[in-house]
């Protein structure tokens, strides 16, 4: 699988299950990586077009996760 933005590293080991917590950990790292805001707007809507482990792939698609 390709990454999206490999340099932008998201810790996701120890975060809360939560989809929204998650989504916020990977929103401010694109926000910090530089990444514009209406392609921070495509990772949310691709991220919630389905079920939880959706959520998960799409994020691990755009961004490294640990």
């Amino acid at each position: 699988m390709t990454v999206k933005y490999p340099k932008i590293v998201v810790q996701l080991v120890g975060t809360d299950g939560n989809a929204f917590a998650i989504m916020g950990k990977v929103k401010t790292a694109l926000k910090k990586g530089g990444i514009a805001q209406d392609e921070i707007a495509s990772f949310f809507s691709e991220a919630m077009s389905g079920d939880y482990n959706h959520l998960l792939q799409v994020c691990m698609a755009w961004v490294t996760v640990k």
